[in-house]
């Protein structure tokens, strides 16, 4: 059994135990020999830093700086798998295209996990990963934002305003995303969005814009989908080498994720749309503009402070939807906009979808995409575009 010698004799401090806390302890006791392990959720000036080597902290705590002492899943993931590694963040889209090159890897006979944000916890692959396995890592913002390695091939597909009540400055987010080239060498490979500002980097750098790029004939809709089809055609074609058939063949296969511009059913001729991952504004937007018969959306939910000026603008100019807001983000932008017959505001996502069904004719559509965080309503995103399918009678 392989063994990581890091933390033998060791003592070692897991600082949350929520699902990666609770692999990390279940990884050291299987692949490891510390002198102790404990386990900790409380603040860290509560933490006795003498008593331990290490400190193993879960991603959702906030921590202002870098301390050596403390280290992470990913961290610890990347010391031994970098080279296997192609790591996808981005402020959207990093979960369909992460799905979709691991889909394409399949077809193309590759042997490949996928992991991290999108799916299981990276250690708990730890000992199904040999020298032949290529690794599809999803990796958020606060997995990178302490890291001090890179994955060989990383993927930085956007970045827009998020996560404002955790990083409290545009710039902070962007750094800890950032990282996921930071410690790249020459002989890596970086691939970027048109929209991601400069940032230093060893690696040389293939910047994609989002505009000038091939159709792949996708079965999810969106050019948003299209470009990150493109991020994954590049990385399997011109790294990987693998043929251009397979490579298309499989994209217009993959039939797309829960909760992402999600066709979840019909009623009485109107299609609905769960597209609850949006968070931000831009993903309302592209939301809109990519569903052919559109016509009421749902937004709101936690008002996280980020700014809302380009939705706002666009409800102002696009007179032709019905837009129906709820919660404490969508009342900011409902006493923001210049007010039209076509938008009105209700208390929660329940009365909205009764809203929405009553202004939507047959042969329209209706899209939850609440440009909003679901935290204070709901449990997370799954929560609220479950719940969107029970309130619409689809589930």
């Amino acid at each position: 059994m392989k063994t990581y010698d890091k933390f033998t004799g060791k003592r070692i401090l897991i600082w949350g135990y929520g699902r990666e806390g609770k692999s990390t302890e279940h990884f050291l006791a299987r692949f490891c020999r510390p002198e102790k392990v404990d386990v900790f959720e409380g603040k860290r000036e509560d933490i006795n830093e003498d008593l331990y080597d290490y400190i193993v902290k879960s991603p959702g705590i906030v921590m202002d700086d870098d301390n050596i002492k403390y280290t992470s899943q990913t961290q610890i993931f990347l010391e031994n798998f970098r080279q296997n590694t192609i790591g996808i963040t981005g402020t959207k889209g990093k979960s369909t295209t992460s799905a979709l090159l691991h889909h394409v890897l399949s077809a193309a006979g590759k042997k490949t996990v996928l992991l991290g944000n999108i799916g299981e916890p990276c250690l708990d692959y730890y000992d199904q990963i040999d020298d032949d396995t290529i690794v599809v890592f999803e990796m958020s913002c606060h997995q990178l934002a302490h890291v001090t390695i890179s994955p060989h091939i990383a993927v930085f597909l956007n970045l827009y305003e998020e996560h404002l009540d955790y990083y409290k400055t545009p710039e902070r987010y962007f750094a800890a995303k950032a990282n996921i080239a930071k410690f790249q060498t020459d002989r890596d490979f970086l691939f970027v969005g048109g929209n991601v500002p400069a940032m230093p980097a060893d690696a040389p750098i293939v910047r994609i814009d989002f505009n000038n790029i091939p159709d792949y004939n996708l079965k999810i809709f969106g050019h948003h989908n299209n470009y990150n089809a493109h991020f994954v055609y590049t990385i399997t074609h011109d790294v990987l080498g693998i043929e251009d058939g397979i490579i298309r063949t499989a994209l217009s296969d993959f039939t797309g994720l829960a909760h992402r511009l999600q066709h979840v059913g019909n009623i009485d001729g109107v299609d609905y749309f769960d597209d609850s991952i949006s968070t931000i504004p831009n993903a309302t937007i592209q939301a809109l503009d990519s569903v052919p018969n559109a016509k009421t959306v749902l937004i709101g939910g936690m008002d996280r402070g980020i700014n809302y000026d380009i939705l706002i603008e666009y409800i102002n100019q696009h007179t032709e939807y019905n837009y129906i807001f709820s919660y404490d983000s969508g009342r900011r932008i409902f006493d923001s906009i210049n007010h039209t017959e076509n938008c009105y505001y209700r208390e929660n996502l329940e009365e909205a979808v009764k809203l929405a069904a009553s202004v939507t004719k047959s042969g329209e559509a209706i899209l939850l995409s609440p440009a909003a965080a679901s935290y204070g309503y709901f449990k997370n995103f799954e929560e609220r575009g479950d719940a969107f399918k029970k309130y619409c009678g689809l589930s």
